[in-house]
């Protein structure tokens, strides 16, 4: 019985959803825009040397951090 009155429910609101006639129409404006070709070749090329660190060591403040566990993570005995 639920699911009957559920199902004629989701179907009177769809139908109900439908029904509304909105005929309100909305104008926007057009705005034009020119195109504008440059011939300027410049590439300007850049030595960036970027340096990664790699934690070595187990006691690292990084990934003392990153390896943190919640109490939901720990099994629990029945």
């Amino acid at each position: 019985m639920k699911t009957l009155l559920t199902l004629i429910f989701v179907l009177f609101i769809g139908v109900a959803a439908q029904a509304n006639n909105v005929e309100q129409e909305v104008k926007v404006e057009t705005v034009t825009m020119s195109i504008v070709t440059s011939t300027e070749n410049e590439v300007s090329v850049k030595n960036e040397n970027k340096v990664a660190r790699l934690y070595m060591f187990k006691n690292s403040r990084v990934k003392k951090e990153l390896s943190f566990s919640t109490k939901l993570n720990k099994a629990k005995l029945a």
